[in-house]
């Protein structure tokens, strides 16, 4: 039986951490989830400051390419404990080339973790690949603090406590369970890279400079809006790239926002993942807590970490790295 780090717990101490908020992709449409966001990280015990440029707009973008630019190398100017977007979208893979990845990883040295998800994964692959540092991958002000209006719907706990842990140092990793029971024998990994983040961004890097050398890794995926025929699509773009085979698990998140159609006739999500298990000789993990979901936990994108399974029974570290 694995026993699981212990549970995500808040507790800020007695330091207020420092949290910059800022848009380096799509612009913010939902001001209140915004606003919203802020008064939570406020209401637990965060120092929030907000980018000048946080919502601005210019067509589908939180501002044209060099105002966004701007606010990245803000964010990593501001001495700030965390660097947390206020929202993904799409935009990032256009700043690539101009950000100023010795500043990124100077702030990353000096303590701020950059935090984000979805197209943000664009960003850290970047970084990692041209400078090795680590960032994290986590919730959106809006999507991951910004919920609630109601008392039925608020930022999940789980989340908070997690995200929590990482400010304060406190993260030493991530227990789950799968929904079916590993097969073949029990997993036991030592000291792979983690890395990872939403497939559709991670596949449109493949080939490019910002793509990092990740064999011997453990690579997780997550996707939102995407049918399983194109998960399956671009899983086998990354196994006819090489770059499957080249790593010692894939760990498969959450993938929501979907529809199924009678034209399926039983081809489904469980369906890409027995089949891309069947062209591969690693170990394919499910039900990872993270993607575009409420519940979710925060992983360390460029750290080294063990990984042990067995059963449904899955169990990630890294605090012993630290």
């Amino acid at each position: 039986m694995i026993t699981f780090p212990q549970a995500c717990t808040i507790d800020n101490g007695s330091v207020k951490k420092h949290i910059y908020i800022y848009s380096p992709s799509g612009a913010v449409r939902d001001k209140l989830a915004f606003r919203r966001g802020v008064k939570r990280l406020s209401a637990l015990g965060y120092d929030v400051e907000i980018d000048v440029a946080a919502l601005s707009g210019h067509m589908r973008f939180a501002g044209d390419d060099e105002s966004r630019l701007a606010a990245i190398h803000r964010a990593a100017a501001s001495g700030a404990d965390v660097a947390l977007i206020s929202r993904g979208g799409y935009g990032l893979t256009r700043l690539l080339t101009g950000i100023r990845y010795k500043d990124i990883a100077k702030a990353i040295e000096q303590g701020t973790s950059f935090v984000g998800i979805s197209d943000f994964t664009a960003f850290q692959l970047a970084v990692l690949a041209k400078t090795g540092a680590v960032t994290w991958a986590g919730p959106a002000l809006c999507e991951g603090f910004g919920v609630g209006g109601t008392p039925d719907l608020q930022p999940d706990d789980i989340m908070e406590a997690c995200f929590q842990d990482m400010t304060s140092g406190q993260g030493e990793g991530t227990g789950w369970r799968q929904r079916k029971p590993l097969l073949g024998a029990p997993v036991n990994i030592r000291s792979a890279m983690l890395w990872g983040g939403n497939l559709s961004v991670l596949v449109s890097m493949i080939g490019t400079p910002y793509f990092p050398n990740t064999k011997g890794g453990i690579l997780f995926l997550e996707d939102v809006g995407e049918h399983p025929y194109q998960i399956e699509r671009m899983l086998t773009q990354l196994l006819h790239a090489g770059i499957l085979k080249n790593q010692k698990a894939l760990l498969m998140g959450q993938f929501t926002g979907f529809a199924m159609s009678t034209h399926d006739k039983g081809f489904k999500l469980d369906t890409v993942i027995h089949w891309i298990e069947s062209q591969l000789k690693i170990p394919v993990l499910t039900n990872l807590p993270y993607g575009h979901v409420q519940t979710k936990v925060l992983l360390p994108v460029g750290k080294p970490v063990d990984l042990v399974a067995e059963g449904k029974d899955v169990m990630m570290i890294w605090g012993h790295s630290e």
